[in-house]
């Protein structure tokens, strides 16, 4: 499974960025996104380094609360199988 991980744009040099989500920072390229303005406190979901498309602040504080609870309830699950 792949996911886009929702980030602030803090910096943008030409098409590259440096966002950040959470606390981490990356440098992202927006090469995708070229045709699109993207703009500093502008949030972009990222998937492999690559801002793949703009979104809303309430659209990616909505998704990280979705990955939250996911990672929540990974805590609570009982060990699975141990890997082949």
């Amino acid at each position: 499974m792949c996911l886009g991980i929702p980030m602030r744009v803090v910096e943008i040099d030409g098409f590259l960025a440096r966002c950040e989500a959470k606390g981490v920072e990356r440098d992202v390229s927006l090469f995708m996104l070229q045709h699109e303005a993207v703009a500093l406190d502008d949030y972009v979901v990222v998937h492999v380094g690559y801002a793949i498309q703009r979104v809303t602040e309430a659209e990616a504080m909505s998704a990280w609360e979705l990955y939250d609870e996911l990672l929540a309830a990974e805590q609570t699950l009982p060990p699975g199988p141990p890997s082949a």
